[in-house]
């Protein structure tokens, strides 16, 4: 990026939200540095989980960013609630959890006082009409997405995570402050990859969504901060 280009750049938007999918937290550590002050948000997931994942999460923090923790807690009540306790304690801002009851409910508790959200997994992006017949429920997305955000509300959970065609839903029953994250994010101009439920950085947020979450058109970019800028720019003026 020229000077030029670098002094007309956009501040970076809390909304956008760029997930560190990488085998090593080196690789993860690399794209951070190449993004510098044009990305805030960064979601750390399970891939990283074994290999440093903490310690990158804290060392993001220690650099004033914000970190999505994407553990997808699923274990009996008593286990949740601990291990949410524990990650309180990191000065993580979201965990999210799958959309059970129990679950939810746990993940509250253990959270406590601590100004880290709660966001229930609703259904994942990744899923069609098909896989969750496959998986022998009898109703369609948007349905088991609609249940459980009137379940998450119940437990006390901050939000939920949806796909984008799912937000307006999200926001209707959950209100103005309820947080709505949204996975399957794709700007026109880049491949739909693995996910089934999608839409652009723009469709999202006028859907309702409060954060979008946008990987692979960025971190596999040729130019991931022209290309996190590009989105940036459609966020502005969605």
């Amino acid at each position: 990026m020229t000077l030029v280009a670098a002094e007309m750049r956009l501040k970076a938007d809390p909304r956008l939200i760029i997930p560190l999918d990488f085998p090593t937290v080196d690789e993860a550590r690399k794209v951070v540095d190449l993004l510098g002050d044009s990305i805030s948000f960064y979601k750390v997931g399970l891939e990283l989980f074994a290999t440093g994942g903490m310690d990158l999460a804290r060392d993001l923090k220690a650099q004033g960013k914000q970190v999505f923790l994407d553990w997808k807690l699923h274990d009996i009540g008593a286990t949740v609630q601990k291990a949410a306790a524990v990650l309180a304690d990191t000065g993580g801002d979201f965990l999210t959890v799958h959309g059970e009851p129990q679950v939810m409910e746990a993940a509250v508790r253990g959270k406590g006082r601590s100004s880290l959200k709660i966001l229930a997994v609703t259904v994942l992006t990744s899923l069609s009409e098909q896989d969750l017949i496959e998986m022998g429920f009898s109703e369609s997305p948007r349905s088991l997405v609609e249940r459980r955000i009137h379940q998450a509300l119940a437990a006390g959970c901050d939000g939920v995570i949806a796909s984008p065609h799912e937000a307006a839903l999200a926001r209707s029953i959950g209100g103005k402050d309820f947080l709505v994250v949204t996975p399957g994010v794709r700007p026109d101009w880049s491949a739909k990859n693995d996910q089934a439920r999608v839409a652009t950085p723009a469709e999202a947020l006028a859907a309702g969504a409060s954060h979008i979450v946008c990987g692979r058109p960025i971190t596999a970019a040729n130019d991931p901060t022209a290309a996190a800028q590009r989105i940036i720019m459609e966020m502005a003026g969605a």
